[in-house]
C-alpha cells in the first residue's frame, strides 16, 4: 500500500478539517485545522505510527459535552470512510 492523504472535513466539531497521512494501514502524520489546539496537538503524537483500526476503535462514538460527536469521533469516521473506500477500489 502507498501513502494516502485524507482530507476530511469535520461536521458538529470546532475543527473544521483534517488531513491524515496513512501509509502501509499506519497514521503517519496528522493535521487538524480550527479546535483545541492543545488537545489536538496531543491527539496528533499519541495517534502518530498507530494502526488506523486501532485508532478507530479507541477513538469512535466519544462525544464533546452535549455534541454527539467530538474531534477523536471525527477522525474515527474520516478513517473508516478512508477504509471503505479503499475496500470499494480493491472489488
Amino acid at each position: 500500500m502507498s501513502e494516502d492523504v485524507i482530507q476530511y472535513q469535520t461536521h458538529g466539531t470546532c475543527c473544521q478539517m483534517m488531513q491524515v497521512t496513512v501509509d502501509d494501514n499506519k497514521i503517519k502524520n496528522a493535521e487538524f485545522f480550527g479546535g483545541c489546539n492543545g488537545n489536538l496537538k496531543g491527539i496528533k503524537n499519541l495517534i502518530k505510527g498507530m494502526d488506523i483500526d486501532e485508532v478507530i476503535e479507541r477513538l469512535q462514538g466519544i462525544t464533546c459535552g452535549p455534541k454527539s460527536t467530538s474531534c477523536p469521533d471525527q477522525l474515527a469516521k474520516c478513517l473508516i470512510e478512508y477504509k471503505n473506500k479503499i475496500l470499494a477500489q480493491v472489488k
